[in-house]
Parts: C-alpha cells; sequence; structure tokens
C-alpha cells in the first residue's frame, strides 16, 4: 500500500478546508441528495462527498457507508486530489499497486473507485465527490460528466455557504449597531431635554419675574433662545420616534372601521374649524396594522395642517382598495414641493427648509420614519405635487 502525500501547497489548502466549516458538522439533505443521485448515475452502492482533513477523510455525505471518517492514509481521496486530470479511476485496486493490499480493499472490498477533486475558486482541492463499487467496472462518458458536474455543484453549495455565513454575521453586527445607536439616542435624550426643558423653564421665569425691566432687545434674544430650545426638542423627540419605529414589529394585523379611524385622525391631528376636512372611502373597515397606519396618517395630515398659509386648509383622506392592495391619500391644498425634491423628501435628515405655521422648520425625520413604517408593511409611499397647489401622499398597502 501507498499512502497519499501531501500536496505542495497543504497549510494553505487546509485553510481553505477550514474556511467552510464544514468539519464535524450533521448530516445536510442538500448534499445527501447528490450523493444519492451519482449512485444512481453511476449504479453504485457507495458515494461520498470528503473533505480531507489533517488526519482523516471527512466524509461530509456518505451513501452507502454508516461511517463519516476514515484515516486519510487510507483514503483513496488522498490520491485523488494530487491526480493531475479531472477524474481519477480505479477499475480494480486489487491490481494497483497504491491500493491492492490497503484494508479498503481486503476488508471493505472497495474495489472500483472514481473521484473528481472539489477545487474551489482559489484552486485548492478540499476533497471530492466519489463512487465506490465492491466489483471491477467502468464509467461511460456521460457518467464521468455527470460527477464532474455535480462536484462543481458541491463547491457552490460551499461557496453558498461561506456567503450565508458572512451575511448572518453582517446582520448580527448591523443589529448590534442599532441596538447601540437607540440606547446612545435615548441617553442623548435624557442628558439633552433635560436641560432643554431648564432653560424654557428659566426663559418664562425671567419673563414673569421682571417684566418691567426687559428692554427689546432682551425679549427678541430670549425669543431665539426659546425657539432654539423648542426646535432642539422636536429634533431629539422626532429622532426617537423613529428608531423606536424602527424597532416595533408590524406584523400583526386586524379590522377596524374606517370612520372610528378617520375621528381618531381628527381629535389626534387637533384639526380646528377652519380645516375643512373630507373623507372619501369605499370601504367599512380596512385589515391591517391599526398602530402603524395611525402613525403614518398622523404625521402626514400633521405636515398637511402646518405647512398650509391658505385662509381654508383642505385635508382630504381617500380610502379605496383593489384586488391587491389597500389605496390611501392625504390629499391637501397647501405650498406643495417642487419638483426637483420629489424624489428626496423621504431621506433621512432632508428638509425643504421652509418654516410651518409656528416659524419652525422640520428636521428631516418624520417623513423618513413614514417610508420606514410603510416599507415594514410591505408597502409602497408616492407623492404627487405641484408647487402652489398642493400635494397628495398615496400610500398602498398589501391586504
Amino acid at each position: 500500500m501507498i499512502s497519499p502525500s501531501l500536496p505542495h501547497n497543504e497549510k494553505e489548502r487546509q485553510r481553505a478546508v477550514e474556511k467552510y466549516k464544514l468539519l464535524d458538522t450533521l448530516p445536510e439533505d442538500v448534499y445527501d441528495t447528490i450523493t444519492k443521485v451519482i449512485s444512481s448515475i453511476c449504479n453504485t452502492p457507495i458515494s461520498l462527498i470528503t473533505l480531507l482533513d489533517k488526519e482523516r477523510n471527512y466524509l461530509k455525505s456518505h451513501n452507502g457507508v454508516p461511517f463519516n471518517e476514515s484515516p486519510r492514509k487510507l483514503s483513496f481521496c488522498g490520491h485523488a486530489i494530487n491526480y493531475e486530470g479531472p477524474i481519477m479511476i480505479i477499475e480494480d485496486a486489487r491490481k494497483d499497486t497504491r491500493f491492492y493490499d490497503n484494508p479498503l480493499v481486503t476488508e471493505a472490498n472497495a474495489i472500483f473507485y472514481a473521484g473528481v477533486p472539489l477545487v474551489n475558486p482559489e484552486g485548492y482541492k478540499l476533497g471530492t465527490l466519489c463512487v465506490f463499487d465492491t466489483k471491477p467496472r467502468k464509467l461511460n462518458t456521460k457518467q464521468q460528466e455527470a460527477l464532474k458536474v455535480l462536484a462543481k455543484q458541491v463547491v457552490y453549495l460551499f461557496e453558498q455557504r461561506v456567503k450565508n455565513q458572512e451575511l448572518i454575521r453582517l446582520q448580527q453586527a448591523v443589529q448590534e449597531r442599532n441596538q447601540n445607536l437607540e440606547k446612545f439616542a435615548a441617553l442623548v435624550s435624557h442628558d439633552l431635554k433635560s436641560p432643554l426643558a431648564q432653560i424654557s423653564s428659566l426663559i418664562q421665569l425671567i419673563e414673569m419675574e421682571f417684566p418691567d425691566i426687559l428692554g427689546d432687545s432682551i425679549e427678541e434674544y430670549l425669543s431665539y433662545i426659546k425657539v432654539a430650545s423648542t426646535s432642539l426638542r422636536k429634533y431629539i423627540d422626532d429622532m426617537l420616534a423613529f428608531y423606536k419605529s424602527n424597532e416595533q414589529s408590524y406584523e400583526q394585523k386586524s379590522p377596524f372601521s374606517i370612520d372610528n379611524f378617520a375621528n381618531e385622525l381628527k381629535s389626534i391631528c387637533s384639526i380646528g374649524s377652519n380645516v375643512d376636512w373630507e373623507v372619501n372611502t369605499t370601504l367599512t373597515h380596512i385589515v391591517t396594522n391599526k398602530l402603524a397606519l395611525k402613525q403614518v396618517l398622523v404625521n402626514l395630515i400633521t405636515n398637511a395642517i402646518k405647512y398650509n398659509h391658505r385662509s381654508h386648509p383642505l385635508v382630504k383622506l381617500t380610502f379605496k382598495e383593489d384586488v391587491d392592495n389597500y389605496c390611501i391619500s392625504v390629499l391637501d391644498n397647501g405650498r406643495g414641493i417642487q419638483q426637483d425634491h420629489l424624489d428626496k423628501i423621504f431621506d433621512m435628515f432632508y428638509t425643504l427648509k421652509t418654516q410651518d405655521l409656528s416659524g419652525n422648520q422640520g428636521t428631516g425625520v418624520g417623513l423618513a420614519m413614514v417610508k420606514n413604517i410603510v416599507d415594514k408593511l410591505n408597502g409602497d409611499i408616492q407623492v404627487e405635487s405641484n408647487e402652489g397647489e398642493g400635494s397628495n401622499f398615496i400610500v398602498t398597502i398589501p391586504k
């Protein structure tokens, strides 16, 4: 018997084998299916997917034998990865000086062998896809081609495993990063909102206690401080709302009344008598996540009112459906949006640099949160707008 020699690049080859993290793993149907198929094609009782480890031949899939490893020094596959051709075939191992007294031949009756090296994209031979028989035989051209093709499929599955593991690692890293960002946002909120509240309270106290000694310029400066404090608090609140919407799950759905829902929206948005409110619906009920849809529509309706300088602002809410989706739109008669801004308004921190009725500028977080929630509902949001005429936000949610 002649034991297989080690390849000249054995250290690098061994690292390549270990990269796939397949050694000592549980059986997997995707590999067992391949060995069963190749046994059927080649009409052999045994077929294996092997990985040559340091001292052993590890059998990732072993069709026809009960064990999952054997000594490398006895292996046929150890010779196959040193073979120069694409497939190594031993028609009768009893007549081959390398194998005639090998225990696999004398005791296990492994007479016929055909193996194709599993070559990864870097050119390292990891192991083999091989078949055994207990009698001398040959493989025809189609059977040999099948071995080669399925060996490439095995390597492809190995590569996909590595990519999937890397994807899982990246997902875990992103999840950890998001968790850290949420913790940071909560910490910043606590540490910033408290002193901001104190600033606002102190300004009010000064205005109440010393009304007679405050000059016009000082009152103007104090008003600047109040506006800046209010804007910063709004920015912090919006950021926390965005992160909260990002961590929530909106999978749960339930039916609810459109009429009752519309009344809730009116109450939440504090719509005054000077706002013309219209609700058009072909539906009596809708089935979706009510909390998620409420967050979306409250934001859109509030914007429609805050950024509308007409004497009679209009908010028109429409509910309709088609075979697959619900379609909800929020139309206003406000300022409208310039066409070159329409594809950017849902981007985080993007603002139109306009002030609302109170003189405050948006933070660029609200519409990003709306888009995030709609995405979580597997829906879509679009906007149609003409500058000076108003905007129509259209939310589509699958049933």
